[in-house]
C-alpha cells in the first residue's frame, strides 16, 4: 500500500460547516460572475478559496486527506455555489466529483496524483473519441476531446476512449484514461451563449503513453469491482460511479434555478408596466409561474436527496443498489435541467422588456440552465430505454448506470 496522508479527524469540518461556507460565498461568487464569463474561466482566487474551504475534499478518500462524506453534502455545496455563479457551480460539480472516480483507480495511480499534494485537481472529458493503440504495459492514446470544464485549473485529465479488442470477435473495452498535464495541451475553443465561465476547452493529445494502471474500466465502475476499493473500502466507494457523475452535471441547474427565482421575485417586487400600469406583484400568471418553479425545485431537491440517502444506507448495510434503482435515479437526474429550463422559460416573458437586458439578474442563470441542457447526461431521452428495460426485468443496454 502506498503512503497516504490521512487527515486528523479534528481538522475535518462538519457537513453543516461546509454548507454554511458555501452559502457565505454566494455574494462573492455573484460579484465575480461577470469576470468569469468575460474570461471564460472561473477566477483563480475562487478556486483557491474553494480549496481553502475544503470543498474539493468532500468526496476524496480519508486516506488521501479527504472527508469521504455523504454525497448529499457535495451536492448541497454544489447547489449553493451555483446559486452564486452557475459556471462556478458547474466546474465544482465536475472537478469536485473526480476524487471519487480517482479513488476507484489502482492505488498506484492515486499515488501518482496525490502522493505529493493531496489538493491536486483533475478535469475530464468522457467522450469515447480517442484513438488507442496497445503496447507493452499499457496504451498509446491520441485525439481531441471537447468540453473539459475547469481544465485550466487542473494538473491531470480523465479521458474516455474505446480500447480495441486484441482478438477478432471480442468487444471493445470502454475505459477512462488518466493523463498528466505534461502529456496534453489545452486548446481554448470555448465560446458559448451560457456557462461561459466553465472554460470547457478542448484537450489534445499526440500519442501519449498511458500505463494500464492509469485506466479505469467502465465495466468495473458498473459492476462496482474497482481496483481502488481494496484500499478505499468505505461504503461510499461501493456506490456505482455513474450515480455520482450524472448528478454532478445536473445539480448546478438547481442552484441556477434558485438564483433565477430570487431574481424574479426582486424584479416583480417593484416593477410596474409602463404599458398597462399594472404592478407585476399583482400579476396572477407571474405569481403562479414563480410559485410553480419554487415548489418543483423543492420537489426535485427532496427526491434527489432521498435517493442518495437510500443508496448510501444500503451501501452501509453491504447491499448493492438494484438495476431498477440505478436506472430510476439516473433518469430522474437527467430530467432536472430540462425541467429547470422550462420553469425559468415560463417566468422570463412575464417580467417585461427590462428582464432581457444583460444587466438583469435573471438573464445569466436562464442562459446557463439552457446551455446545461446540451450535456448528454441531461437528456432524458438517452436514459428512458434503460429505465423501461429494468421495469421489465431486462438488463440495461448501457454500462453508465
Amino acid at each position: 500500500m502506498a503512503t497516504a496522508f490521512k487527515m486528523d479527524a479534528a481538522d475535518i469540518p462538519s457537513p453543516e460547516e461546509l454548507v454554511e461556507r458555501a452559502r457565505a460565498m454566494i455574494p462573492t461568487l455573484r460579484a465575480r460572475a461577470r469576470r468569469a464569463i468575460a474570461d471564460r474561466k472561473v477566477p483563480d482566487e475562487t478556486i483557491a478559496e474553494m480549496q481553502e474551504a475544503g470543498f474539493f475534499r468532500v468526496l476524496q478518500p480519508k486516506r488521501w486527506g479527504g472527508y469521504e462524506m455523504h454525497p448529499n453534502v457535495f451536492f448541497d455545496v454544489l447547489k449553493l455555489i451555483a446559486e452564486g455563479c452557475m459556471s462556478t457551480g458547474w466546474v465544482y460539480g465536475v472537478v469536485g466529483c473526480h476524487p471519487y472516480e480517482l479513488a476507484l483507480f489502482s492505488d498506484r495511480a492515486q499515488t501518482e496524483v496525490w502522493g505529493e499534494d493531496t489538493s491536486v485537481l483533475v478535469s475530464s472529458s468522457y467522450q469515447p473519441v480517442g484513438k488507442v493503440e496497445h503496447t507493452d504495459g499499457g496504451f498509446y492514446l491520441s485525439g481531441r476531446w471537447g468540453f473539459s470544464s475547469g481544465s485550466q485549473h487542473c494538473d491531470w485529465v480523465l479521458l474516455g476512449a474505446l480500447v480495441p479488442p486484441k482478438a477478432e470477435g471480442e468487444a471493445p473495452d470502454m475505459r477512462t484514461f488518466l493523463v498528466p498535464r505534461s502529456d496534453y495541451r489545452i486548446d481554448e475553443t470555448w465560446d458559448t451563449f451560457g456557462l461561459q465561465g466553465t472554460g470547457s476547452h478542448d484537450i489534445v493529445i499526440e500519442r501519449a503513453f498511458v500505463p494500464d494502471y492509469r485506466t479505469h474500466r467502465a465495466a468495473d465502475g458498473f459492476l462496482c469491482t474497482n481496483p481502488g476499493q481494496r484500499e478505499n473500502s468505505g461504503p461510499l466507494f461501493s456506490l456505482p460511479w455513474a450515480q455520482i457523475f450524472v448528478r454532478s452535471v445536473s445539480s448546478a441547474a438547481l442552484g441556477g434555478t434558485r438564483a433565477a427565482i430570487n431574481a424574479a421575485i426582486q424584479i416583480a417586487k417593484d416593477r410596474v408596466s409602463t404599458n398597462t400600469g399594472k404592478a407585476s406583484k399583482t400579476d396572477p400568471m407571474l405569481m403562479a409561474a414563480i410559485a410553480r418553479a419554487y415548489a418543483q425545485l423543492s420537489e426535485m431537491e427532496a427526491t434527489l436527496g432521498a435517493s442518495f440517502d437510500a443508496a448510501l444506507a444500503k451501501a452501509e448495510r453491504g447491499e448493492p443498489m438494484s438495476m431498477q434503482e440505478r436506472a430510476v435515479n439516473r433518469y430522474q437526474s437527467s430530467t432536472v435541467v430540462r425541467r429547470c429550463a422550462d420553469l425559468v422559460d415560463e417566468i422570463m416573458p412575464l417580467l417585461g422588456g427590462r428582464a432581457i437586458y444583460m444587466s438583469s439578474a435573471i438573464v445569466q442563470p436562464w442562459l446557463d440552465i439552457n446551455a446545461a441542457r446540451a450535456h448528454v447526461a441531461n437528456d432524458p431521452n438517452n436514459m428512458a430505454a434503460d429505465l423501461v428495460s429494468t421495469l421489465n426485468r431486462e438488463p440495461p443496454s448501457f454500462l453508465f448506470l
